[in-house]
């Protein structure tokens, strides 16, 4: 029975293919940065509409929520896909390049929400083969602090309709087309953005005497705070604390006023993450007073830990080898990196898993958030047929 159903599901895979790559093209064409997805999401909701899934409901001004029903009631599975762009410049000469100036899908969203949609599609083909009911969530904002599954759950999105598991699928040019990525329990960090203003009192650079350099003390800060993952976080336990940002708009005879700082830290422990917060207070401050300085320090605090749920997660390991074969599912390690996706993870049993894109020939190897990422969109068919049979197995 399962054989003839992967099947049937590959083949519907290459039927929708076609449809699903023209629409990764357009939105990629037309990327709209994070919670202003006006076009995406009316250009989504008409493809619904074709596709005749024509219960919805909006959330966050641009969030989609599309729900299918099987042939009675069961269990439910919500497929997530983001849709907002990154403020980047893109390069190549595809034809589908971005024609909005300064923005691209260079973190792969477009492939995401035509994927969660081509699944549907699928699915609502095959609905007389399953119970239960299958949500498809459009979601805006995933790369804008607090992000946009915090905010539609503050609106309400699952109040009156329980989302059941979650499953989403990320881009990973790692991995080539037609493979994919898990990994169960703790697999991203959290993530908080520190922004720093070191104030002094600035002068001649020749007169260095005369003045309290929040130069030389935004120098020292920058160096004390590796103290907080190098010295003080015990041996193993995962960290980043990263400075990316120095303003210190002086010139090379003028110490200026002030000097501003901005980073990140992260981490996958939650206890030690809030520790994190006062030592890096503590540390900023008392390197400051040393110097004469003050200091301002803002710590706003981002998403959290993204703790895949095992039991669900090696359920999808199971369905995905199953589908396309044990040499095609993959491993994967810890990331540092982070994804709004955490939020539901916190309330619901989720699987976040990975998504090869990188062609077989070397090609589409750009990480992501480069202005030369793109895809091998081959693995577009993988995306939308391992999403459907995820579904089918967890609702069969």
């Amino acid at each position: 029975m399962n054989a003839e159903l992967i099947r049937q599901v590959k083949q519907l895979a290459a039927e929708v293919f076609p449809l699903v790559r023209d629409v990764r093209r357009h939105i990629h064409k037309h990327p709209e940065i994070s919670f202003k997805e006006f076009q995406t999401s009316e250009y989504l909701k008409l493809k619904l509409d074709e596709a005749g899934i024509t219960e919805r409901t909006s959330w966050v001004e641009t969030g989609i929520l599309a729900g299918i029903n099987g042939n009675s009631e069961g269990k439910t599975i919500t497929l997530r896909g983001d849709m907002d762009a990154l403020p980047i410049i893109e390069d190549g000469n595809a034809e589908y390049k971005s024609v909005n100036e300064g923005l691209m899908h260079a973190c792969g969203h477009d492939v995401h929400s035509a994927c969660v949609l081509g699944a549907g599609i699928i699915l609502n083909m095959l609905k007389d083969r399953w119970k239960g009911k299958v949500n498809l969530l459009f979601q805006p904002g995933e790369e804008q602090l607090p992000g946009g599954a915090k905010l539609m759950m503050q609106e309400g999105v699952f109040k009156n309709n329980h989302p059941g598991k979650l499953i989403a699928q990320h881009v990973y040019p790692a991995l080539p087309a037609g493979s994919v990525g898990f990994r169960p329990g703790k697999y991203m960090a959290s993530t908080d953005e520190l922004h720093i203003k070191i104030i002094g009192k600035g002068g001649h650079g020749a007169l260095p005497h005369t003045v309290k350099d929040p130069v030389l003390a935004a120098a020292q800060v920058i160096v004390a705070l590796q103290q907080v993952v190098s010295r003080i976080a015990q041996p193993g336990l995962h960290s980043v604390l990263s400075i990316g940002r120095v303003i210190a708009a002086g010139a090379t005879n003028v110490i200026p006023n002030e000097v501003e700082l901005q980073g990140t830290f992260r981490t996958l422990e939650e206890v030690w993450r809030a520790k994190a917060h006062e030592l890096i207070h503590e540390i900023i401050q008392s390197t400051c007073k040393a110097h004469g300085v003050t200091a301002l320090v803002d710590i706003r605090k981002g998403y959290p830990v993204l703790d895949n749920d095992v039991d669900f997660t090696n359920s999808c390991i199971l369905a995905a080898r199953e589908f396309l074969g044990e040499e095609h599912v993959h491993p994967l390690d810890i990331r540092m990196t982070a994804e709004d996706f955490a939020w539901f993870a916190q309330e619901y049993p989720v699987c976040f898993y990975r998504l090869g894109t990188s062609s077989p020939e070397g090609e589409h190897t750009s990480g992501v958030h480069t202005s030369s990422f793109d895809i091998d969109e081959k693995a577009l068919e993988t995306g939308i047929g391992l999403m459907a049979w995820l579904v089918l197995k967890e609702l069969e």
